[in-house]
């Protein structure tokens, strides 16, 4: 069943890349008290995530602080090496990179996508919601290709 507005976000740890290698990040950590905008890719430098979807945010990440947010996470079920090298090589500086490498988090949240057919395995279908103090506010997933209702601009009018 996928999570909606209003549910709380489960309890999980993803991993962030900390200054020795891989760290746990629990999901208390990320939203208790604090509102957050994650937004979610099927996977780090796949054209439109890079080309589109991750670059969105890195230029408006001080327009969204500026609105109220503490954390703007980008996650994919991708190891933490890969979206530390994938945040590094698009200047996300501002953001907090996850990697959910196992799609436990993914699953928690009933937003698994096969992308068995490309190779890809079991990843993340592409949304971005934001969670209040841990509780969802807004969610939304994008229906198909392209990236429309999880983009910055479409959260940004949300805040």
């Amino acid at each position: 069943m996928t999570i909606k507005a209003g549910d709380t976000i489960p309890a999980c740890t993803l991993k962030t890349m900390g200054a020795e290698g891989p760290v746990d990040i629990t999901t208390d950590e990320i939203f208790k008290g604090k509102k957050v905008l994650l937004f979610a890719v099927p996977g780090a430098f796949t054209p439109g995530c890079s080309k589109a979807h991750l670059p969105g945010y890195v230029v408006n990440a001080d327009k969204i602080k500026a609105k109220g947010v503490d954390t703007i996470a980008c996650m994919a079920v991708n190891d933490a090496f890969v979206m530390d090298a994938w945040g590094k090589a698009q200047n996300a500086e501002e953001l907090l990179m996850l990697g959910d490498g196992n799609g436990d988090f993914t699953a928690a949240l009933g937003l698994e996508l096969d992308g068995s057919g490309f190779g890809l395995g079991k990843r993340s279908q592409r949304f971005a919601m934001l969670v209040e103090d841990g509780t969802i506010t807004h969610l939304n997933v994008e229906p198909g290709p392209g990236i429309d209702v999880s983009s910055a601009e479409t959260m940004m009018a949300l805040l």
